[in-house]
């Protein structure tokens, strides 16, 4: 096993000015020791991770870092910046900055002493260290612990943990507050580690016993049932879902991102403390997690809130995909009078093929009939986890009744999930926390749920609803093409993030119900046009013009049609990650040509997913494929015309990864002899 670091891969006077190139210059170093094999594939990698998340941290230091099919071994470089490069910390720019690189599959070994580093970092004493060393192979032997003392700061933590594990303490009248906590990063790599180490030397700082399971790449070891048990209190930092959650249900929560346990891990253990002492509860989800968590209690309400809608539509799109298909193959093999055949319960003859069609509508609107609530129920439960599951469906159910439609389960989610929040922060005996979960909290919050939207909003929700659907079905000519092209240019802003999501919403709303209008089956077609045209363009685009692509981007074009296809715009999000200002802009002008042209010929569309496996279920299918093959020119046009107007790189740090920087031919990318 080669060392993590050498002397070769420190730069202590790094002279880069943007966290790109300051990644591009250590990146390079790698390269020239042939432990990255493709430099603009790797930084692709790294870029795509920083948009996850800036990986900044207070105390000056930044940490960008991956895993990569295109790094042999782990390995780490390290840059010191006199000027300071902006990591998007909150307290400034970073003068220490650590490019960490791990294999796809790297092995535990190494990811264990990647895990050791992240924590030496929380040590100021490490730190300064760094800061005042004076040559590279000193730096080298400092971060690898080969310097006196270096040793003692990795291990003092863990040993630290390993005391509060074995569950030993003082008499219970007079012993320490205790917590557990769970911390997990993307990556698992850095920030999952140095989370834990802030939140454990808190922890010894305030005075309590605090256990943390760290949830990394190397795997975790699960806490001890009785270290659990014991707990008063629990902190989950993450920003992906918690393992096995369900083990710490019960006890007093703190949720929040894996930056907040770094940055303030004294304010959440006192939150934890206080609310362990007004007896709040909070029950964990069972097995899985929502989709989208509350995230950092810094977080503005905008971004929860649409964290929160996110998480609803999340779940609904299998009911939409699956109910959308069955209905429209229904049409397809029993005519556009199926929707008015008896129930097959009581007609159905196997050798008829209008008994089939009418049996898979029949099946796909039973799964429609499941959208709103699962929309409701999943907003609640993004917003308060397992006990907004009861209101959140029951106020779905209820819009359906009626009549609210979409509308009114977007506010029955909202208003489940809140009143459950509310109910939460009510301190109750101990006796009485138990049923909580199961009976006090669904009884009341369905309760009050069931009357707001029954007696207090639902029929001005209704009337909302009803006043959209007439406005839709009365859209001609060039409002309807407007539209087109609106619709168009959300598909293909993010790409299947938020705003692609709320355009699809909008047009699967419209086709769930069992008669949809004839505008509605034509937002539906411009909508799914739309979101095939970016992965299909960086396709093509990748086939005609490959030399402004580097290997990496060539082969992520070969499945981008396949998932462009079918459907599927994420297929186009690696090459928006490495050039987002080139390929955005060039994708949302295809999309709108699309949209607006699928518009103008009255395509029309009822299942809601397919891609070109659909079409003859489209109205005015060859109309279709002209306006998706018109976008897909466009956005192919732009994006050779963008890349190829750019700058060649002219030496090191020149160009950024994921800022649009030129793919170097193969023989630029082999490092050059100093």
């Amino acid at each position: 096993m080669s060392d993590l670091i050498t002397a070769e891969l420190v730069d202590l006077d790094l002279s880069a000015e943007t966290k790109e190139a300051a990644a591009r210059a250590l990146a390079e170093r790698m390269v020239a020791l042939g432990r990255v094999t493709d430099l603009d594939g790797f930084l692709a990698h790294v870029a795509a991770r920083e948009a996850q998340m800036p990986t900044g941290l207070d105390g000056g230091i930044g940490i960008p870092h991956c895993r990569s099919e295109h790094v042999t071994e782990p390995t780490l470089a390290f840059g010191r910046s006199t000027a300071g490069i902006d990591f998007g910390a909150a307290d400034g720019p970073a003068d220490l900055i650590f490019l960490i690189a791990a294999p796809a599959g790297a092995d535990d070994a190494h990811l264990t002493i990647l895990s050791s580093l992240a924590r030496q970092l929380m040590d100021t004493g490490f730190t300064d260290a760094l800061r005042s060393v004076t040559g590279a192979d000193a730096a080298a032997a400092l971060i690898r612990g080969e310097e006196a003392g270096s040793e003692d700061s990795v291990t003092a933590p863990a040993a630290a943990s390993a005391g509060a594990a074995t569950g030993t303490t003082a008499p219970e009248a007079d012993r320490p507050f205790r917590v557990v906590a769970v911390t997990s990063c993307p990556t698992g790599i850095a920030h999952t580690y140095m989370a834990a180490e802030s939140l454990e030397n808190a922890g010894r700082d305030a005075g309590i016993e605090i256990t943390v399971e760290t949830q990394g790449s190397a795997g975790f070891t699960r806490l001890d049932p009785a270290v659990i048990a014991a707990a008063d209190g629990v902190i989950f930092a993450h920003d992906v879902p918690v393992r096995e959650k369900d083990r710490f249900a019960g006890k007093p929560t703190v949720d929040t991102g894996v930056k907040a346990a770094i940055n303030r891990p004294a304010e959440l253990i006192g939150e934890v403390r206080g609310k362990a002492e007004r007896g709040e509860a909070t029950a964990a989800a069972s097995g899985g997690t929502p989709v989208e968590r509350t995230g950092d209690s810094g977080e503005g309400y905008g971004t929860k809130l649409r964290k929160w809608l996110m998480s609803g539509v999340s779940y609904m799109v299998p009911f939409v995909a699956a109910g959308g298909l069955l209905i429209a193959l229904g049409f397809a093999i029993g005519g556009y009078d199926i929707n008015e055949a008896p129930s097959v319960m009581d007609h159905f003859v196997w050798t008829q093929a209008a008994s089939w069609g009418a049996l898979l509508f029949q099946i796909g609107g039973v799964a429609f009939g499941f959208l709103v609530p699962v929309l409701a129920g999943y907003i609640a439960y993004g917003m308060a986890d397992r006990p907004g599951l009861v209101p959140g469906f029951v106020g779905g159910a209820i819009s359906l009744t009626i009549n609210a439609g979409f509308l009114g389960g977007l506010a029955a989610g909202l208003i489940a999930g809140g009143v459950v929040i509310a109910i939460q922060k009510v301190r109750i005996p101990a006796a009485l926390r138990g049923i909580m979960p199961v009976v006090v909290i669904p009884l009341i919050s369905a309760a009050v749920v069931g009357f707001l939207m029954f007696v207090v909003i639902g029929k001005p929700i209704a009337e909302a609803q009803k006043g959209m659907t007439d406005w839709l079905n009365g859209l001609t000519g060039t409002n309807a093409v407007l539209l087109g092209a609106l619709l168009g240019l959300m598909m293909c802003f993010d790409l299947g993030g938020p705003v692609n999501k709320v355009a699809y919403t909008f047009a699967t709303a419209g086709i769930a119900v069992a008669s949809p209008s004839d505008s509605a089956m034509k937002i539906m077609a411009a909508v799914m046009a739309a979101g095939m045209v970016p992965p299909l363009a960086m396709a093509l685009a990748t086939t005609v013009r490959g030399k402004l692509f580097n290997r990496t981007e060539r082969e992520n074009g070969k499945a981008a049609w396949v998932l462009g296809a079918s459907f599927i715009s994420e297929g186009a999000i690696p090459f928006a990650a490495a050039d987002p200002l080139r390929v955005i802009p060039a994708s949302m002008a295809g999309g709108a040509v699309t949209g607006a042209l699928s518009m103008a010929f009255g395509a029309t569309l009822r299942a809601p997913h397919g891609g070109i496996f659909v079409v003859p279920l489209i109205g005015n299918p060859f109309l279709y494929l002209v306006a998706i093959a018109a976008g897909v020119g466009v956005t192919t046009a732009l994006v050779v015309v963008l890349k190829g107007l750019r700058k060649p790189a002219a030496g090191a740090g020149a160009g950024t990864a994921g800022a649009g920087a030129p793919a170097p031919s193969a023989e630029a990318r082999e490092p050059v002899a100093a």
